[in-house]
C-alpha cells in the first residue's frame, strides 16, 4: 500500500487515526493496524516480520540479563539478523556469481524479496548492539518490541528508526492538537513531493532509460539523469516527510532523512544530507567500530571503502548498486587526501556544480538495469554516439507538465534555501520538518497545507503516474 495511493489517503489512514485517537491501546491498534498495512502488499511475509521481531526481542533481553556470554549472545543474534537479509536478499546474486565462475550449476534460486527487510533487519541490528553497550534498556515487552518493528510509517523505506531514538515515546508518549497539525502538514509536504515532482518527472526518466543509449544523443541523456536525479529526492524525501509527518501524528518524533542533499559542496557534504538515518546508521555501528578516522591515512581509506562497498550491496544485490557505492567510495576518499580542501578554495557554485555532476554519474549505475547499459549510457551523455538513429529524443518524452516539475524541483532541491527555524509549538518542535525551505514551511500553514493537498488530490485523481522507486530496497 503506497502512502500516495487512493486506498491509504481516503481509507486506511483515516480509519486508523479514528481508532487510534479514540481507543486507549494505542500500541496495540498501532501493531495491528501496522500488521495489516504490511499484509495489504505481503501477507506471506507477515510471520517472517514478527519472527524478526521476536529474534531481536530475545536475544536483547537474554543479553540485557547475561554476564559473561553477552558478546556471544551479541554475535548470534547480529548472525542470525545478516542470515535472514542474506537469504532474501543476496543468495540468488552470490549464486549467480559462482555460476558465472563455473562453481555452481543448476538453476538460480527464485526468491521473492520481502518489503522492507533491509530497514527492519538494520533496526534488529541496531537494537541489539545499542543494548549490549548498555545505552538502552532492553524492552521488557514483547507487544511493545513488535509494535516498534512493525511501526507502518516507517516500515517499508525508513527513515531507519532506532528504538534508541524513541524508547521513551514506545512506553509514554503524548499528543496535542498542534503536534497532530504539525504532523498533517509535514505529511502534506511529502505527499506534494512525491505526488507534484518525483511523479512527473519519473514517466520522461523511465522512457529515455528504456531506450538502447546508442540511439540517444548527449541532451536527451542529460534531460533522462535529471529527471531521475529529481525523482529520487524527491521521491524518497517525500516519502520520509510523509513518515514522519505520520509519526507525529501519532506522538513519536522520527529522526530527519534529508537537509537539500543536491545543494552540497562537497560528497562529504552530500552524506550528511542524503539518507541521513542510513548514512549515521553506517557511521556508529561500522565505521567507527572499525577505528574510522582514528587510524592510519591507509586504513581510513579502507573503511571508507568497505562502508560504501556495503552501502552499495545494502541497496540492492547487483553490479550497478556495488558500483554506485564505490564510485562513492573513491570520492571521499579524493576528497580527504586533499580534494575536499580544493572544493573549499573554489566559488560555491562551482563546488556545488561539480558534486552534482560526481552524484548524477553516480545516479547513472543506481538506475541502470546492468553495467554494460550504465557504462553506454555515460558514453552517450558525454558525446559517444551521434544520435543519428534516435527512436526518442527528450523533446518528445518531456512534456510540459513534466519539464515545469523539473525546473520546479531543481529550484528546489539545488537552491541554497535559509534552513527554516524550528517551531516551538509541541514537543513536535524537536524535530525539524526535514530542512524544508522556510516559505513552504511557515508560510501561510492553512494555505499552503490546503493548497497542496487539493492540488495531490487533482493528480492522483486525475490518474498520473504513480511509481515508488524505493519499494524496491
Amino acid at each position: 500500500m503506497v502512502f500516495s495511493s487512493a486506498v491509504f489517503l481516503f481509507y486506511f489512514l483515516p480509519g486508523f487515526l479514528l481508532l487510534y485517537y479514540v481507543l486507549p491501546w494505542k500500541n496495540t491498534v498501532l501493531l495491528i493496524g501496522s500488521l495489516l498495512f504490511y499484509a495489504w502488499g505481503e501477507p506471506r511475509f507477515v510471520p517472517l516480520l514478527m519472527l524478526s521481531a521476536f529474534l531481536n526481542y530475545s536475544v536483547g533481553y537474554l543479553i540485557a540479563r547475561a554476564s559473561a556470554q553477552r558478546k556471544a549472545l551479541l554475535v548470534v543474534g547480529v548472525a542470525l539478523n545478516l542470515a535472514m537479509l542474506a537469504y532474501y536478499k543476496y543468495l540468488g546474486f552470490f549464486a549467480g556469481i559462482l555460476q558465472a565462475i563455473n562453481l555452481h550449476e543448476g538453476a538460480l534460486p527464485a526468491i521473492v524479496l520481502p518489503l522492507g527487510i533491509s530497514f527492519f533487519t538494520f533496526q534488529g541490528i541496531s537494537y541489539l548492539i545499542d543494548v549490549y553497550r548498555r545505552d538502552i534498556a532492553a524492552q521488557s515487552s514483547f507487544l511493545r518490541f513488535a509494535m516498534y518493528k512493525a511501526m507502518f510509517p516507517q516500515l517499508i523505506a525508513g527513515p531507519i528508526v532506532r528504538y534508541s531514538q524513541i524508547a521513551d515515546e514506545v512506553d509514554h508518549r503524548s499528543l496535542d492538537n498542534a503536534r497532530i497539525w504539525m504532523g498533517f502538514r509535514q505529511f502534506v509536504l511529502g505527499l506534494a513531493q512525491k505526488v507534484l515532482i518525483a511523479n512527473y518527472v519519473a514517466l520522461p526518466a523511465d522512457r529515455i532509460f528504456a531506450v538502447d543509449p546508442s540511439q540517444l544523443d548527449a541532451p536527451s541523456a542529460w534531460m533522462g539523469i535529471a529527471c531521475y536525479s529529481i525523482q529520487i529526492l524527491f521521491d524518497f524525501a517525500g516519502y520520509s516527510n510523509m513518515a514522519i509527518g505520520i509519526g507525529h501524528m501519532l506522538g513519536f518524533t522520527y529522526p530527519p532523512n534529508f537537509n537539500r542533499p543536491y545543494s552540497a559542496l562537497s560528497i562529504t557534504d552530500f552524506w550528511r544530507r542524503w539518507h541521513i538515518s542510513l548514512s549515521t546508521w553506517f557511521r556508529d555501528y561500522l565505521y567507527i567500530p572499525l577505528g574510522g578516522n582514528r587510524v592510519s591515512p591507509a586504513r581510513t581509506y579502507f573503511n571508507l571503502a568497505l562502508v560504501f562497498f556495503l552501502c552499495g550491496l545494502w541497496h540492492g544485490a547487483a553490479w550497478t548498486f556495488v558500483i554506485w557505492g564505490l564510485w562513492h567510495g573513491a570520492l571521499l576518499v579524493l576528497e580527504r587526501v586533499g580534494g575536499g580542501a580544493l572544493l573549499a578554495r573554489l566559488p560555491g557554485v562551482v563546488a556545488q556544480a561539480w558534486t552534482m555532476l560526481c552524484v548524477m554519474i553516480g545516479w547513472v549505475f543506481f538506475r541502470a538495469a546492468d553495467v554494460p547499459y550504465a557504462l553506454k549510457y555515460l558514453g552517450s551523455m558525454f558525446g559517444a554516439y551521434d544520435g543519428q538513429a534516435l527512436l526518442h529524443t527528450w523533446r518528445l518524452d518531456v512534456p510540459n507538465t513534466s519539464l515545469a516539475a523539473l525546473v520546479v524541483g531543481i529550484v528546489l532541491a539545488c537552491w541554497r534555501w535559509r534552513t527554516a527555524a524550528v517551531p516551538k509549538e509541541s514537543a513536535a518542535g524537536a524535530h525539524s520538518a526535514a530542512r524544508v525551505p522556510a516559505l513552504l514551511l511557515h508560510g501561510g500553514h492553512l494555505a499552503w497545507t490546503a493548497g497542496l493537498a487539493l492540488l495531490c488530490i487533482a493528480s492522483l485523481a486525475a490518474g498520473t503516474y504513480n511509481p515508488f522507486i524505493y519499494f524496491r530496497f
